[in-house]
């Protein structure tokens, strides 16, 4: 007697936003393909229907709305509060706790990023590992940054004169489009890290990988709200973000020349920080560039000397 055969219970991907995962609040979603690849090609069309991008479906993914760009904005300003609040200690352990999380989930990520980027797993081990350890990286930073990117100053005075680094606040990050999870990783991990709140645009072609990732940091120490993900149109989403007025700032790297220019002009509008676009080998160190790259310098004055009988030194 033959087993009886079951209907394949496929994944339903939601959008990550305040620590919940909500639908677009359109109700639309849009079909996700397999890449294909020159080594990978020769595999596909076995059991699933093509999908319209001409590769084999994996899924329908939310197609963000302009309601739900606003939404996640007033989720990461409410979060911002008690992030950049938080210790430079805390902040290291929570991102810690992130990569002990993927690593636990390591096989799942690996399937995705294969799929996504039409790599070997072997290929796609590499990528999953290097972003684990990414995670890591800037994990140990967290409590590091402030004495790179402050100090004391010379004055010509009785004053102490430090500097000191502070977060900028919400940041809109436009995901790598061909990176969809080490290149993600590269860009969210340093502005978490340094204490701002994210609003996070997936791969427009690639988005699962991220939408997992949203999974994984709902169950990690993460606070909800201080990363969201979207996905969908890069163009549609990044368009109300670039202009919103508590959006502090930009990281164009996934956006085309052409767009890049259009939303660093709406940006201008409430002087948002802005991160062109570059050539980036995200495989390569990381360096501290995307570290200092969304922090503010506040600079504190103090007098020298002793304070009335106690003898205190400042």
């Amino acid at each position: 007697m033959s087993e009886p055969t079951r209907l394949s219970v496929f994944k339903t991907y939601k959008l990550y936003v305040g620590g919940r995962f909500p639908r677009s609040e359109s109700g639309r979603v849009y079909e996700v393909t397999r890449a294909t690849s020159a080594a990978g090609a020769a595999a596909k069309g076995k059991s699933r229907s093509k999908g319209e991008g001409g590769g084999e479906w994996l899924a329908n993914a939310p197609l963000s709305s302009r309601k739900d760009a606003r939404d996640a904005v007033v989720a990461a300003r409410k979060a911002f509060g008690g992030w950049s609040g938080a210790t430079a200690y805390n902040r290291g352990q929570v991102l810690y706790r992130v990569a002990e999380m993927l690593q636990g989930r390591r096989e799942q990520f690996v399937r995705e990023v294969a799929d996504a980027e039409g790599l070997s797993r072997s290929g796609a081990g590499a990528v999953v590992d290097a972003a684990i350890d990414r995670w890591v990286w800037y994990a140990g930073w967290t409590d590091k940054i402030g004495q790179i990117a402050g100090g004391a100053n010379p004055v010509a005075g009785p004053y102490l004169n430090l500097s000191t680094p502070e977060p900028t606040g919400v940041v809109t990050v436009l995901a790598p489009q061909e990176s969809s999870f080490l290149g993600l990783v590269s860009v969210i991990a340093p502005a978490i890290a340094t204490g701002n709140t994210v609003v996070a645009v997936a791969s427009e072609r690639a988005p699962l990988p991220a939408l997992s990732l949203g999974e994984v940091l709902a169950t990690s120490d993460v606070p909800g709200g201080v990363v969201n993900i979207l996905s969908g149109r890069t163009a549609e989403i990044a368009a109300p973000l670039a202009a919103h007025q508590d959006v502090n700032a930009i990281d164009l790297t996934g956006a085309a020349a052409q767009l890049a220019a259009e939303l660093e002009v709406a940006a201008a509008d409430n002087l948002k920080r802005v991160l062109r676009p570059r050539a980036e080998d995200w495989t390569a160190d990381p360096g501290t560039d995307r570290l200092t790259a969304f922090l503010e310098t506040k600079t504190v004055w103090h007098p020298t000397g002793s304070l009335g009988a106690s003898g205190s030194a400042y």
